[in-house]
């Protein structure tokens, strides 16, 4: 599936970049395709607009925030860097320096502004009209656990190949052999897997490595201990998992406190059709004297960049449409990824669309020729 010829996909909401990236004036960012420019409006509200001045296409990106009178600040409206063409968070143009404080600006000169709104420390954007909301994240405002932004960063991969591999257990014995997964148990668990209309929930339990590096982030001293993994798909390029660890015991067995809470947010955002932004954030319910932030981020970039090493091998437009035969073969196992292919084929069929792959676009090429 190419991700960019879907239409569908413009009216979600995605996250985009940290707030804290918008600190330092407007920052460029390439969605579905798509250059837009992000910058902090006078309210202090993230604001996305297309990255070309309508003057002479300049990237707004390459100018600034300013205020009111036209000087410099951190946030405000966004002036081209090429003729100072200023910009408010509607795309409209507000002031032009060449221009008489007097004369008025016509209201054609714009450019595109795309939904755009503060959520969970990101900005989020939505090419069209959103058809869905964020994802809720109920740990954020919870004082019972703490928040770790994690991960934000670039991969030669889609978020389809990321999605399944997020709810695949069959690859930790294999991909994840050097942290976690158990060599001598390559058969998965079972996932009891409920579907809804957004997605669908996926709960199993695995075996995992517990060696003493990893003592404080598990939680307990079990060279192998269980991961009780509840797994949840949201349309149409964002996860959940939240990991529980078994409770400590005392010397009766009876549990102590209870088990540490490791619970992670993806969103794999469509940069293009080769690429995606890993977006993560971590909860955790104990304290920073428990576990160092450091380490919790340190252990899980470990499996990260065994994931990411994997998924940049394959091909990024992956088969969605299972009608398409002899193009990717499946497995048991397999069942989370082909949930996730009959949501997204659905939500397709639902707006009209059909999946848009290479091989479609190759034909039509050589029929126009």
């Amino acid at each position: 599936m190419l991700v960019t010829q879907q239409p569908v996909f413009r009216k979600f909401w995605h996250a985009v970049m940290p707030l804290t990236e918008l600190a330092n004036g407007p920052r460029p960012f390439k969605l579905l395709g798509e250059d837009i420019v992000l910058f902090m409006d006078a309210d202090g509200e993230p604001a996305a607009l297309r990255d070309r001045c309508c003057h002479r296409t300049a990237k707004l990106s390459k100018g600034w925030c300013v205020d009111a009178e036209g000087k410099a600040c951190g946030q405000g409206a966004i002036q081209c860097g090429y003729h100072g063409w200023t910009y408010d968070r509607s795309g409209q143009v507000v002031r032009i320096p060449q221009y008489e404080a007097d004369r008025a600006i016509s209201p054609d000169y714009k450019t595109p502004a795309y939904h755009c709104t503060a959520r969970y420390g990101f900005a989020w954007v939505a090419l069209e009209d959103p058809i869905a909301d964020i994802p809720a994240i109920p740990e954020f405002d919870d004082p019972g656990y703490r928040t770790i932004f994690q991960f934000y960063e670039t991969w030669n991969t889609s978020p389809m190949r990321a999605l399944e591999n997020s709810f695949d257990n069959s690859h930790f014995s294999f991909v994840h052999r050097g942290t976690f997964g158990v060599a001598a148990s390559p058969k998965p668990s079972k996932y009891n897997l409920v579907e809804n209309d957004n997605g669908f929930y996926a709960e199993t339990v695995i075996e995992a490595v517990n060696p003493e590096k990893f003592h404080a982030i598990s939680g307990v001293t079990e060279p192998i201990t269980t991961r009780h993994m509840r797994n949840a798909y949201f349309l149409p390029f964002s996860r959940r998992l939240d990991i529980e660890y078994p409770a400590p015991t005392d010397g009766d067995g009876q549990p102590v406190k209870p088990g540490k809470r490791h619970i992670i947010i993806n969103c794999f955002t469509p940069i293009d059709d080769g690429h995606m932004q890993l977006c993560q954030w971590l909860f955790r319910n104990d304290t920073e004297a428990d576990c160092a932030a450091q380490m919790l981020t340190a252990f899980d970039e470990e499996i990260t960049r065994e994931d990411k090493d994997i998924l940049e091998s394959t091909d990024p437009d992956a088969l969605v449409d299972t009608r398409r035969r002899g193009v990717e073969y499946s497995m048991d196992s397999d069942r989370p990824g082909m949930l996730i292919r009959k949501h997204l084929m659905q939500l397709l069929s639902k707006h009209g669309e059909a999946e848009v792959h290479r091989a479609m676009k190759v034909v039509t090429l050589r029929q126009a020729a």
